[in-house]
């Protein structure tokens, strides 16, 4: 862990990843099935969108984990556990349970509006399910990462050292990816919310995220070189999915697809993002709160913009517009401003 210098590339990737999400969000309300999950939905779907949508679903929330891991890393460079335990409860058990409590019963109550449902007050877990998860990962997974800090010379790290070198530690990274999925045989792989499988991929991706920042350079320079071939091989995957299994291969083939978009984007990242620059740290900061306060401006963009009479594409570019100017305005001016709230949404008292 002799790594000192900022990565600007997982902050982007960090960035990406959660506006990633958001945009897939906003694409459920235009799918037939988004009200049986909760979604308001749109009467004229737009089902075209499934296909890139599909596409994105395979490696999104893995991508987020593994960048969770790589942060933990850096962070126990410069604690030990109690301060690492501290920390985490801070930035991720505080505004888990203030989200609960407060921001989602807000989108829930303007769904139960919306079909005309009797108002209750309904706090949840929904898309916080993620933060719950982390805090659990860092927990269960701190006892290891300690250990393996204070052996920093062992046989493990020299391991990983070899390992990352070359492709094999990519082979070394899927192969218990696979294994999870075929053992857990999960209906959808793409369903990781509130399930077994979902927890142990995201285990897996916070383990491995927090041993490639530990190894070193090599898984870098790796990464660099085969970039090209990792995304060849994830876009021919997924042209596969699509044509033949209709978005729905084989588990034992999904896991590998999955981690080559991650790999190919850490490639790419490093190559490409690992400079500073004041949009980054704006939006390195803000991701977290917008992540935490999204679906309700989503839900109230929904709310407004789905009864009017307009194409659903015009609505489509709305939502975006909307959900996304919604959710900055309101970090930039109330969030990021009030000394109070900072520590909610996982932003510390004083200001940046």
């Amino acid at each position: 862990m002799d790594q000192t210098n900022r990565r600007y590339d997982i902050d982007w990737l960090r960035v990406i990843a959660i506006g990633l999400l958001i945009l897939y969000h906003i694409g459920i309300g235009f799918q037939p099935w988004g009200v049986f999950i909760k979604f308001i939905q749109n009467d004229q779907p737009l089902e075209s969108l499934w296909i890139p949508m599909s596409m994105l679903n395979v490696w999104r929330i893995p991508l987020l984990f593994f960048v969770s891991g790589m942060g933990v890393c850096f962070a126990m460079k410069k604690r030990n556990w109690k301060q690492l335990i501290t920390e985490r409860t801070r930035r991720i058990l505080i505004p888990f349970i203030f989200g609960i409590i407060f921001i989602v019963p807000l989108h829930i109550l303007l769904w139960q509006k919306y079909y005309n449902q009797e108002l209750t007050y309904s706090p949840g877990i929904i898309h916080l399910w993620f933060l719950g998860n982390i805090f659990i990962y860092v927990l269960i997974l701190s006892p290891i990462f300690f250990w393996l800090k204070k052996n920093e010379s062992g046989m493990f790290r020299h391991f990983l050292v070899r390992l990352y070198k070359s492709p094999a530690g990519f082979v070394f990274i899927i192969l218990p990816f696979v294994a999870e999925t075929m053992i857990i045989n999960p209906g959808s792989f793409e369903t990781y919310s509130l399930t077994l499988h979902g927890f142990l991929i995201g285990l897996l991706a916070f383990f491995f995220g927090f041993t490639v920042i530990y190894s070193g350079d090599e898984f870098w320079d790796t990464v660099l070189r085969w970039r090209w071939a990792l995304l060849f091989i994830a876009i021919i995957m997924f042209i596969v999915r699509l044509l033949i299994f209709d978005l729905k291969s084989p588990n034992y083939i999904l896991p590998v697809e999955s981690i080559s978009w991650i790999l190919s984007a850490f490639g790419f990242a490093h190559k490409y993002l690992n400079r500073p620059g004041k949009a980054l740290r704006y939006l390195s900061r803000a991701a977290y709160p917008v992540y935490i306060i999204h679906m309700a401006f989503l839900y109230l963009g929904s709310y407004l913009i789905f009864p009017l009479s307009i194409s659903a594409g015009i609505k489509l570019i709305l939502m975006i517009i909307f959900t996304t100017i919604s959710c900055v305005v309101f970090y930039d001016l109330i969030i990021r401003r009030i000394k109070y709230l900072r520590p909610l949404f996982g932003l510390r008292t004083e200001n940046e």
